[in-house]
C-alpha cells in the first residue's frame, strides 16, 4: 500500500509542489512565533540565569527583574552578617538618557555590578575585559545594540546625561529583546551617571530662572552631545556607594552545606522589609510577568493557532483534490474486495509522507533565520530539541486530521464507479 501512496503523492508534480509549499508555510510559521516567545521569555531572564547567586534580596514590590524598588546598599553589609551567607553583593539596574555621538537620543538600562565580584558577571565577552570598566565612565554593551547606540567599534565615546561614556568592550547574547539597551558598568560609575542625570536637571532649571532658556541649553547639548553646557561643573569622579545609596537586588551566595531554603527564610525574618527569592523563583516571576501580564504570549500564541489552521486548510484541500482525481482507482481496490481500512491507510500514508517532507525543510529554514537573527539583530528565535519535537507532532496532526477530510470521500465511493463509461 505504500507505493500506492508514494504514487498518488508524486504522479502530479506541481500540485505536490505546491502543498510542500503550504505545508513549510504553516510549519515555519509556527516555529518561527514559538521560537520567537521561547525566545523572548528566555531573554527576560538571561541576567538572572547567568548569575551564580543562590538568593535574590529585593523590595517587597519587586514585579519583575527591571521594575523594582530600590533598597539601601547598607543591605549588602547587613547581610553579609547573616548565618548561613557566604558572600553578598550589590546589583544596581537605573534607567538612563543615551545620547549617540551624532547626538540621537535614546534610553538605556544602566546595569552596574562589581567587576570584581564572583555572584555576577558577564559573559560571551568578545572585546575588552570586565576589569576595564573599573576606568570612570566606562561601559560595555552587547554587540546587537552597537548600531542603535551610534557606536561603530570600541573607544569610542557618547553620554549618558551629563556624562560621558566611553565603550570599553563588548559583549554577546546579553540583551534582553523586552527591554532598552543594557550598558553594563560598575556599581561606582552607575551612581556617577544617576548624580550627573540629576546635576544636569537641576543645573537647567537654576539657569532658566535667572534668563537661560532650557532649551537652548538643550539645542547646545544637541549640537555639541559630547561638550558639558555652558558654566556646567566639572564631572566629578565616580565615588564608591555609601549606606544609602539605591541599588536593586542584593545577591547572596549560601556557605557549602548551607540549605538555601532555610537561609531564605533567615534572611525575610532579619529583613521583614524586603523579601528574599531564589534563583528560579526570581526567573519564574520575571518570566511570567513578560508572558501573562503583558499579552506578548496571547499575541505569539495567536500567531502559532493561524498557522496550524492555513496549514490544515491547505494540505486539507490538496489530500482532497488528490482522492478526487484517483476516485475510479479507490473504487477499483474496494471492487476487488479490499476494506475501508486499506483505503485508509493509504491516505494517512500520503499524509504522512507529506508532513515528514514538509517539516524537514521548514525546521532547517527556521534554523538557519535563527542564527542570522540573533547573529545580526540580536533577536533569540529559541528553538529547542523538545520544542522542535512539538512542532513535529504538530505538523503530523495537522496532516492527518487533513486527511479525515478526504477519507469522508472515499467511505461513500461506489465500487460500480469503476464500470462506468
Amino acid at each position: 500500500m505504500v507505493s500506492i501512496a508514494r504514487k498518488n503523492l508524486f504522479e502530479d508534480i506541481p500540485r505536490f509542489l505546491v502543498a510542500q509549499a503550504g505545508i513549510m508555510f504553516a510549519v515555519s510559521l509556527v516555529t518561527i512565533q514559538t521560537g520567537i516567545l521561547n525566545g523572548f521569555t528566555r531573554s527576560t531572564v538571561l541576567l538572572i540565569e547567568n548569575s551564580t547567586a543562590d538568593l535574590w534580596m529585593a523590595a517587597r514590590e519587586m514585579e519583575n527583574l527591571e521594575l523594582t524598588q530600590p533598597i539601601p546598599a547598607e543591605r549588602v553589609t547587613q547581610a553579609q552578617q547573616v548565618e548561613g551567607v557566604a558572600r553578598a553583593e550589590a546589583l544596581a539596574i537605573q534607567s538612563g538618557r543615551w545620547i549617540s555621538p551624532s547626538g540621537d537620543i535614546a534610553s538605556v538600562r544602566i546595569i552596574g555590578y562589581d567587576p570584581a565580584g564572583q555572584l555576577f558577571r558577564l559573559w560571551n565577552v568578545t572585546q575588552g575585559s570586565q576589569a576595564d570598566i573599573r576606568q570612570p565612565y566606562s561601559l560595555i554593551v552587547d554587540e546587537a545594540n552597537l548600531k542603535s547606540l551610534g557606536f561603530d567599534q570600541v573607544g569610542e565615546q557618547a553620554n549618558i546625561g551629563a556624562a560621558p561614556a566611553r565603550l570599553v568592550g563588548l559583549t554577546k547574547g546579553t540583551q534582553s529583546i523586552a527591554s532598552s539597551a543594557f550598558v553594563f558598568t560598575s556599581l561606582e560609575n552607575t551612581k556617577a551617571y544617576a548624580t550627573a542625570g540629576l546635576t544636569s536637571t537641576v543645573r537647567c532649571r537654576t539657569q532658566a530662572q535667572g534668563g537661560v532658556d532650557c532649551t537652548t541649553v538643550y539645542e547646545r547639548l544637541q549640537a555639541s552631545p559630547n561638550q558639558a553646557a555652558p558654566n556646567a561643573p566639572a564631572i566629578s569622579e565616580p565615588q564608591p556607594l555609601n549606606a544609602n545609596d539605591p541599588i536593586a537586588y542584593v545577591l547572596v551566595k549560601a556557605e557549602a552545606g548551607q540549605d538555601v531554603t532555610n537561609l531564605q527564610r533567615r534572611l525575610n525574618d532579619q529583613f521583614p522589609n524586603n523579601h528574599t527569592y531564589t534563583r528560579a523563583e526570581m526567573a519564574n516571576i520575571t518570566r511570567d510577568y513578560w508572558q501573562r501580564r503583558t499579552g506578548i504570549g496571547f499575541v505569539l500564541g495567536l500567531g502559532a493557532t493561524v498557522g496550524i489552521i492555513v496549514g490544515v486548510v491547505i494540505v486539507g484541500q490538496i489530500l482532497y483534490s488528490s482522492v478526487s482525481d484517483n476516485i475510479k482507482e479507490f473504487g477499483t481496490l474496494k471492487a476487488m474486495g479490499a476494506s475501508d481500512w486499506i483505503i485508509y491507510r493509504v491516505i494517512i500514508e500520503q499524509a504522512l509522507w507529506m508532513a515528514i517532507l514538509g517539516y524537514i525543510p521548514s525546521i532547517g529554514l527556521c534554523l538557519g533565520l535563527g542564527t542570522w537573527t540573533f547573529a545580526t539583530q540580536g533577536i533569540m528565535i529559541l528553538i529547542t530539541p523538545i520544542s522542535a519535537a512539538g512542532i513535529f507532532a504538530i505538523t503530523v496532526g495537522m496532516c492527518v486530521g487533513s486527511a479525515i477530510f478526504a477519507i469522508q470521500k472515499v467511505t461513500h465511493v461506489d465500487p460500480a464507479i469503476v464500470f462506468k463509461a
